[in-house]
């Protein structure tokens, strides 16, 4: 399967996209998770062209969009404003935003900026308001006001030496490899053919401290490392990705919630969560769940979304059983036709 990406100039870089269905037809704008692209949707695209303007776009440092480097202070705002001027660029002026994980939360700061644009926001598995890592109790309280226990530029070593080798093997921590462990149930498999083009999207990342993981500091206490300034991973961390402000938006567009039952990404117990690796053993000398409290994702989307709706916005909420991270690749048909019944 080859993908053929268009290309659009903007006033701020060239962004590589997909674009599926009628031009006519009411517009859907989709943004991808962190280690992927925008070829993720290629499924989804196909069952929702009939009815949609379906465009979904590569974000800065991922697939063939112009690449600058990220800063983690200003990473989910200025993903967004690459949002913005692509969509102003096409004459695109009122659209529904879907955004799956990392998407989740750059989708959820666009709308903070440019809530009168959106007719409907869409978030699949969507990062915690208040951040990935680093964050306890569900009003998203600071471990540390340095995002301590925050997403950070460390990550497993083989794992990026695969991206660093553009390794498409199913060898253990390759890209193919971790694909499978993290982003679906255990069991679930795609077609051959789509699996190399997932693959090859994430091998098209930028890697390095100004992108993928990022950089990091160094620190005396668990889990002894703490977000740097640059990169993808940072951009995540506590003290820069705090979107819980939706809540308080003058112009509230319907929120539809999407998640999978056997997530471990985006969880209460999630693997991604280092304080959570520590209270497992995993990570070791965590100083136990006193000092050093997991955090909760889920429940704190699901805290903010409550705000949301107490302030005069409404959300609906979907669990798409059997399905991990991905519940619109894993089942399509199912959460197609749930999209489809309430957009």
């Amino acid at each position: 399967m080859k993908v053929e990406k268009q290309f659009l100039q903007t006033p701020r870089r060239k962004t590589a996209y997909l674009r599926k269905g009628n031009p006519k037809n009411p517009k859907l704008i989709l943004i991808h998770g962190n280690v992927s692209g925008s070829a993720f949707y290629i499924p989804l695209m196909d069952k929702l062209q009939d009815s949609y303007d379906v465009i979904a776009l590569d974000l800065n440092g991922y697939g063939q969009t112009e690449a600058s480097p990220v800063s983690a202070e200003t990473g989910l705002f200025d993903w967004s404003e690459d949002i913005d001027a692509f969509v102003s660029e096409l004459g695109i002026d009122r659209f529904a935003l879907l955004g799956w994980s990392l998407g989740g939360g750059v989708a959820m700061k666009y709308v903070t900026l440019h809530p009168e644009k959106l007719t409907n926001l869409i978030l699949i598995s969507p990062m915690s308001p208040f951040g990935f890592g680093g964050t306890y109790d569900e009003d998203g309280k600071l471990a540390g006001e340095d995002g301590i226990g925050g997403s950070n530029g460390f990550a497993n070593p083989d794992f990026i030496k695969s991206l660093t080798d553009k390794d498409r093997s199913d060898a253990p921590n390759t890209v193919r490899d971790v694909m499978y462990k993290t982003y679906f149930k255990a069991g679930f498999k795609l077609d051959k053919e789509l699996e190399d083009v997932f693959v090859d999207e994430i091998l098209d990342m930028r890697l390095g401290e100004d992108y993928y993981p990022g950089d990091y500091k160094p620190s005396m206490k668990f889990p002894f490392a703490l977000p740097g300034t640059r990169g993808i991973n940072n951009a995540l961390s506590p003290q820069y990705a705090n979107v819980s402000n939706i809540a308080d938006i003058p112009n509230k567009p319907h929120i539809l919630w999407f998640k999978g039952d056997s997530d471990i990404i985006v969880s209460d117990t999630s693997f991604s969560d280092l304080a959570y690796l520590g209270k497992l053993g995993i990570l070791p000398h965590y100083p136990g769940e006193d000092k050093f409290p997991v955090q909760p994702m889920v429940s704190q989307t699901k805290y903010v979304l409550e705000k949301y709706k107490a302030n005069g916005g409404s959300y609906s909420e979907f669990l798409i059983k059997d399905t991990a991270h991905s519940c619109h690749l894993e089942k399509t048909d199912e959460f197609v036709r749930i999209l489809m019944e309430n957009l």
